[in-house]
């Protein structure tokens, strides 16, 4: 599959240091920041230090150990935000969009932690 990843999107910005952002996690495979435009109380960001457009191509391309160490920082930086229901926290939802019916708004694969409140349902039924 051919994934043309922008190197000028603002997630690949944010990884130079061009753009600032609020930091909640830093490791040597992921960053994750607060959301500049929150949907809930607590809603962070987790990207991938990696040029991936979405989950599929971080699946196909990327190497094991940036697998595992973006899958780790997620578990991190949920039990940072203290929202891990096994150890007391009220609970998370965990997004990733892809592509245009996914509403994905930056090519740069990212993971939204969204917790805080009730959230809802994700999406109606569809008969």
């Amino acid at each position: 599959m051919g994934y043309d990843y922008d190197d000028q999107n603002i997630f690949a910005k944010i990884l130079r240091g061009e753009i600032p952002n609020d930091t909640v996690y830093e490791d040597d495979f992921a960053l994750a920041f607060r959301d500049i435009q929150p949907q809930a109380p607590d809603h962070v960001l987790v990207i991938p230090k990696g040029p991936y457009v979405n989950q599929d191509h971080f699946a196909a391309e990327a190497t094991d150990a940036e697998i595992v160490g973006f899958t780790r920082a997620i578990g991190k930086v949920c039990a940072a935000m203290g929202v891990t229901p096994g150890a007391g926290g009220m609970g998370y939802r965990m997004i990733a969009n892809a592509g245009e019916a996914g509403v994905q708004e930056v090519p740069h694969l990212h993971v939204h932690i969204l917790s805080g409140r009730m959230l809802g349902r994700m999406v109606k039924r569809f008969d």
